[in-house]
């Protein structure tokens, strides 16, 4: 899978991706850095077909109310050190993964993988 971890997460989220198998990218790997817009990164994981890695409640907004970013996983577990993130990651990728073949729009807590689904009047976020 493809992932764009977004900048306020840190770049060992992605080297963990990357080691596991995955093509990830960090905000900081971007020409931009974390410079990039919270638009230009979801145009650019929309390009690529990446999923955008965030704590940033704007792509959720922007995913549930334009379709954009297409793809998205919300880590949703306040504040947390980088080594409780990285193995609350370890602990639940193949569930992560397997939740983001089946929706396009998912978040993690330290307790729970929420899987949203989109509603059946919604726009078509197939394109």
């Amino acid at each position: 899978m493809r992932f764009l971890v977004d900048a306020q997460l840190p770049a060992r989220l992605a080297r963990a991706l990357t080691d596991a198998g995955h093509d990830a990218l960090h905000t900081t790997d971007l020409p931009d850095g974390n410079r990039t817009t919270d638009a230009q990164i979801a145009v650019l994981a929309d390009q690529d077909g990446r999923v955008v890695v965030t704590k940033d409640r704007d792509f959720r907004d922007g995913h549930l109310l334009s379709g954009s970013p297409r793809r998205l996983l919300v880590v949703a577990t306040g504040n947390i050190t980088n080594t409780a993130l990285l193995a609350l990651f370890a602990a639940n990728l193949d569930a992560i993964l397997t939740a983001l073949d089946e929706v396009a729009f998912v978040e993690i807590g330290p307790g729970a993988l929420v899987l949203h689904r989109p509603r059946e009047d919604g726009p078509d976020r197939s394109s």
